[in-house]
């Protein structure tokens, strides 16, 4: 469920008031100021935003009225919703007769802002599923029945070949800003899953019908700067119950006890040529990553397209 945090409110509030002449303020769902351009009216009640929780529409202040309400200036205070529920209130300071055609429109900024911040919220915990979907599939602990349900559940895309593939982060380099970047690049599509196994292991199951070849993959790699150090990968496995043991056996224990270079193509005197950054998984784990992947495919389900409603209008 959406809550309208403090972060959020006073990222509405830079937003806005770097176009507008005028203070704003945001209020939560039981009226307390948590955005504003004043810090000192940060954390105090507004009675008006109290107002507009309970009746649900627009509530415009004068000089009177504001004199009556503790917390209160004058100017126009509307309710912010997500998914036709109220979470919290938006406020404009000023004379309402002079703010009131930027109303509507600041309001609208805001419930776009509030829209896109579930969209990451709900991608990043989509991201956290598939992750330890992963994980558990390379857990000979975990049931493979149990497992393809959880992939249908998940919508994850079951295309075939695939190919296992474990990506070794650099020694020097930082690895969580290496691991999100690499993360991110192979994220970027359904059929491409990819998980963290440890701060410099990373593992990705590819589909392998029209991919590079891992040797260009690398050099892509390099070019846009993912920091990869070399990489193990496992034969293309088919739509086979046969293949389930495979991955499992295949998580290359070896692969960080033992440093490869990079390319032989690379600069001699920068880094010396030992053996090629691409490595058949069977060389390093004696076994073969063909996959635990057809155990646990399924036809894809259709997957949930979340739904927000338009602006609510002035009564």
């Amino acid at each position: 469920m959406f809550e309208l945090d403090s972060t959020l409110a006073q990222h509405i509030v830079d937003r806005a008031m770097a176009i507008l002449p005028h203070n704003i303020n945001v209020m939560d769902a039981q009226g307390m100021i948590i955005g504003s351009g004043d810090p000192s009216r940060l954390h105090t009640r507004h009675e008006g935003a109290q107002l507009v929780l309970a009746n649900r529409r627009v509530v415009e202040i004068d000089e009177q009225a504001a004199a009556c309400l503790r917390g209160v200036r004058p100017g126009v205070n509307l309710p912010l919703l997500h998914a036709e529920r109220l979470v919290g209130v938006l406020g404009i300071t000023g004379a309402p007769e002079v703010v009131r055609p930027y109303a509507e429109l600041v309001r609208m900024a805001a419930e776009m802002l509030m829209e896109q911040r579930q969209m990451q919220d709900e991608r990043h915990w989509q991201r956290q599923r598939h992750e330890a979907w992963l994980r558990q599939l390379l857990d000979p602990g975990h049931g493979l029945g149990a497992l393809a349900a959880d992939a249908e559940h998940l919508g994850l895309a079951m295309h075939w070949p695939r190919q296992a593939v474990f990506l070794e982060l650099p020694e020097h380099a930082d690895p969580l800003p290496c691991q999100a970047r690499l993360l991110a690049a192979l994220g970027g599509r359904a059929e491409h899953w990819s998980a963290a196994l440890g701060e410099r292991l990373v593992f990705w199951c590819r589909p392998v019908a029209h991919a590079d070849t891992l040797e260009h993959w690398l050099e892509r790699a390099d070019a846009r700067g993912w920091g990869v150090a070399r990489l193990c990968a496992g034969d293309p496995a088919h739509d086979s119950p046969s293949c389930a043991p495979g991955l499992r056996r295949a998580r290359p224990a070896g692969l960080c006890a033992q440093p490869v270079a990079r390319s032989a193509g690379r600069d001699p005197g920068r880094t010396p040529p030992r053996q090629p950054a691409v490595q058949p998984a069977r060389q390093l784990a004696g076994a073969a990553a063909a996959g635990a992947l057809a155990a646990v495919a399924r036809p894809r389900s259709a997957r949930f397209a979340g739904r927000y409603p338009g602006v609510l209008v002035r009564p």
